[in-house]
């Protein structure tokens, strides 16, 4: 992924995620994915780029009051940055145990909010930063090294 000065290219994209918009959920991760699948990336790398960004865009519909997402694809990685200017994430220790979820009933009955997010977030990336002010709203930042 180089251009005619044979420098690195980076590719940058960037999505709107709606809030409580669970029919359009997704639709951001599975343009990334697309994408990654067109450069030729591994398909284990393709794999734990879309959960993760699956992941943390679920998060931004169902607690985040949307938000945007933004892409950096180069060759040796991808990295998502989510932010939303939701109510932010009092306690992170607590919010990254698998299982615990502040989801309301309605959202767990339409079969999100396992509280499994941002553990599956940490799991699938080489790099993971959570930036959160309660009342201001919440960044993710996301790293995935290729195996290019």
């Amino acid at each position: 992924m180089a251009n005619e000065n044979n420098t690195p290219e980076i590719i940058k994209q960037q999505y709107i995620v709606s809030a409580d918009d669970f029919i359009a959920a997704g639709a951001a991760s599975a343009a990334v994915k697309k994408t990654l699948k067109q450069l030729g990336f591994s398909s284990e790398f393709i794999r734990r780029t879309s959960i993760a960004m699956y992941e943390g865009e679920i998060n931004m519909v169902i607690h985040g009051g949307g938000g945007v997402a933004d892409i950096e694809i180069a060759e040796e990685y991808v990295k998502v940055t989510l932010a939303d200017q939701g109510p932010g994430i009092a306690d992170i220790s607590l919010a990254m145990q698998e299982g615990w979820s502040t989801a309301s009933d309605s959202v767990r009955e339409l079969g999100f909010g396992a509280g499994m997010g941002l553990p599956n977030i940490k799991k699938q990336s080489d790099d993971f930063q959570i930036i959160t002010e309660v009342g201001k709203g919440t960044t993710l930042v996301i790293t995935i090294s290729s195996d290019a």
